[in-house]
Parts: C-alpha cells; sequence; structure tokens
C-alpha cells in the first residue's frame, strides 16, 4: 500500500490490495481528483479514517448503449408523475445524499471535506447532478464526476419512492444520447445490481477509460 505525500501522483492500479485499497493520504485537490478518476481511482473513507484510494478489482458499470430499463420504471417514467433536471442545484443534492438516513448505515462517507471537494469540481465543470422533482420539491437525484466520455457515479438518493431509480435511468438515457462509453457505479451493490448495474474487470474497466480519452 502506498502512503501519499504532497507529489501528485498514483502508483499503477495492479498495486491495489485484493480489497481494492491502493493508496492512503493525500489531498482532495481538484488537480489530485481529476488525476484519479483519469486513472480508475476514487475515494472512499470517512471521518474517522485517514483519506483512502480505491481502484477494486471488480468495477460495477453500466452500458448505455445496451442498457434497457425494466417495465415497471418505464411505466413510472411515462406516467410523468417526476419531472427531471440536470445540473440545476448540484450542492442541494450533494448535501441530501450527504444527510438522508439509509437502512443499515449510522453515517456518511461523503464527509465535509469531500463536500468541499465536489462542489469544487462542479464549479470547474467536472461534476454534474441530476434532480428529480414532484410537486416542486427535490426528491431525489445523484451526482458524479464527468469525464467527456465516461460518468462516474458517486451517490444518489430518494425521498419518496423510485425517485432514485428515475435519477438513475434518467442520466443512463442522457450518457446514451451523448455517446458516452460507460457509467461508472464503483463497487458492487445489490439495488445497483437490480438497476441493471453489472461487474467488469479492472483491467478491462481501466482499458475502456483510457480509450474514452
Amino acid at each position: 500500500m502506498y502512503f501519499l505525500t504532497k507529489e501528485l501522483y498514483f502508483p499503477p492500479a495492479s498495486e491495489a490490495s485484493s480489497e481494492g485499497i491502493l493508496a492512503v493520504g493525500g489531498d482532495l485537490s481538484t488537480e489530485r481528483l481529476l488525476l484519479a478518476y483519469r486513472s480508475g481511482i476514487f475515494p472512499w473513507f470517512d471521518d474517522e479514517e485517514p483519506i483512502l484510494w480505491w481502484c477494486p478489482p471488480e468495477r460495477m458499470v453500466v452500458d448505455p448503449k445496451s442498457y434497457k430499463i425494466a417495465k415497471s420504471l418505464r411505466n413510472i417514467l411515462n406516467r410523468s408523475v417526476f419531472t427531471v433536471t440536470f445540473n440545476s442545484c448540484f450542492e442541494q443534492v450533494i448535501t441530501h445524499c450527504q444527510t438522508i438516513k439509509r437502512k443499515g448505515q449510522t453515517g456518511t462517507w461523503i464527509t465535509e471535506s469531500m463536500h468541499e471537494a465536489y462542489l469544487k469540481l462542479h464549479e470547474l465543470g467536472h461534476a454534474q447532478s441530476v434532480e428529480v422533482w414532484q410537486d416542486q420539491q427535490l426528491v431525489g437525484g445523484l451526482y458524479g464526476v464527468d469525464l467527456g466520455k465516461v460518468f462516474c457515479g458517486e451517490s444518489m438518493f430518494s425521498k419518496v419512492p423510485n425517485a432514485s431509480k428515475v435519477a438513475f435511468v434518467s442520466l443512463i438515457q442522457k450518457l446514451k444520447d451523448e455517446n458516452y462509453l460507460l457509467l461508472d457505479c464503483q463497487v458492487h451493490n445489490d439495488h445497483l445490481e437490480k438497476l441493471g448495474a453489472f461487474e467488469i474487470s479492472r483491467a478491462n474497466y481501466l482499458k475502456i477509460l483510457k480509450s474514452s480519452f
């Protein structure tokens, strides 16, 4: 495991541990975050830990070109229960992702330092959000880092049933329309799998990522 200094550097992804931890330390500067994402690396830690940088052996992704929306979710979209916007209130979205209570979780990995770092990324045009509205109220959404042809999803929230799912599929449709190669969902969880995400190897992910630049 590598311990980072002020030098803007990451070791090769192949040096990651079996669970996916590549390096410890460094900072959350815009330059380091962009270098990380462009190298297939992302930060994931909590307030009681140092900054941990990950590049897991398996990557959870969605291929926008081949994605099929589930019939039940398509019915929800067709009923126009929700309105979807893009990049209209990033700070509200990340704040909701940070503070919303989640089943089985007692805290959040979106620390104050991460909150500030991704706001700066957004201000510079590198981080974007999807917002879902119902009766003019923000009820769901997600945010992530946009690398041009790969979108790296970070977190999503939902205040009412299906709102985050609508954000997810709306983003995928936008990525498909704009010829993106992948939606990166980072690590496996059952919810993402039910939404249609699947795992590919780190080597395959890095190959696709490299081809997008």
